[in-house]
Parts: structure tokens; sequence; C-alpha cells
């Protein structure tokens, strides 16, 4: 839910109480939590990436896929690792590492990891690399950008340039 921080303040319990301001309606979900501990996480609000972009990169993908006689899994994941900004690099110890790919490549189809050697001993860089399920707009339009640049390098068509900046450009907005 979309929101912002009103204030903090200190209790007399010395316990901190954060104050915010929602967009949606919270009430059902207060009722029912008031009385209970409860996990809270604020981060900084960013626009969701739409659908209609997730739908016209897979088509690209898939003519991109057709032309060059790949799979269109390798094409996606290729484009991905591409990008920058949708990855964190991680070291970690080197018995440790392949459990760590092995369940972070669990959570999708464009999530993937990659190692390289570490300067500690006994330890491995692993880059992790987010999948697009994930992305914002901003991330969602580079990788189409991406996925446009390669179509248009292969001679095939794509959107022009004014409907492909009103895709990428649409986000969900909370109402």
């Amino acid at each position: 839910m979309r929101g912002r921080l009103i204030d903090l303040s200190v209790g007399f319990n010395g316990k901190q109480r954060l104050l915010l301001e929602l967009d949606g309606d919270f009430k059902n979900d207060f009722d029912t939590l008031h009385t209970s501990d409860v996990e809270i996480s604020v981060k900084k609000f960013r626009h969701k990436r739409s659908l209609d972009a997730n739908g016209y990169a897979w088509v690209l993908i898939d003519k991109i896929a057709a032309l060059m006689k790949m799979n269109k899994l390798e094409v996606y994941k290729d484009h991905i690792r591409g990008l920058g900004g949708v990855s964190q690099t991680v070291c970690v110890q080197d018995y440790a590492a392949a459990k760590l790919i092995e369940n972070w490549c669990k959570n999708g189809l464009g999530w993937q990891a990659e190692t390289f050697k570490s300067k500690i001993d006994g330890c491995v860089n692993v880059t992790l690399y987010y999948g697009s399920s994930t992305y914002d707009t901003e991330q969602m339009s580079s990788l189409i950008n991406s996925l446009v640049d390669t179509a248009k390098s292969l001679g095939i068509e794509t959107m022009p340039p004014e409907e492909l900046n009103s895709l990428v450009g649409a986000y969900d907005r909370p109402n």
C-alpha cells in the first residue's frame, strides 16, 4: 500500500512510534491486526511495471528466439544479465554457494546467478539477478529497450517509438 511517513516519536516506554498516512483503506486490516504483533516493512514507493509492457517483452523475446533459433528462456535470461541495476553481488563461503544459487533460481524464470572468484580464501562471489516480475517501470523500460535494439538489429519490426514510450510509461497507479 502507498502512503507517507508523517511523524516519528518516542513513547514513555522508550519505544519508537511511527505515524503513517495511507492512500488506501486499511480499516478492515486494522480491525483484524491491531491486537497482534505484526511484521512491518517500509520502503520507498516505486511505480510497478505494466503487464502490457511485460506482454510486449515476451512478444519480442519470441520473435528474437525464432529468428536466432534459440530457446526463448535463454533470450530472456541473456537480456536480464545485460541490464544494469537488476542484480546484486554477494560474497559467500564456497560450501554455501551452490545452495544459495539453487534457492535463488527457484524464484522464477529470470532469477539466475553467476559466480566468480573472490579474493577471500574459501569464498566465492555470486551475482544474483532478479527476474523481471520484480522490475519497476524504469527497469522494465531498460529490458524492453534492450529487446527492441536486438530486434531492430535482426530486422524484426518493432512498435513505433511513440507507442513504445506510451507502453513502457504505463504503470499501475493506485486508485
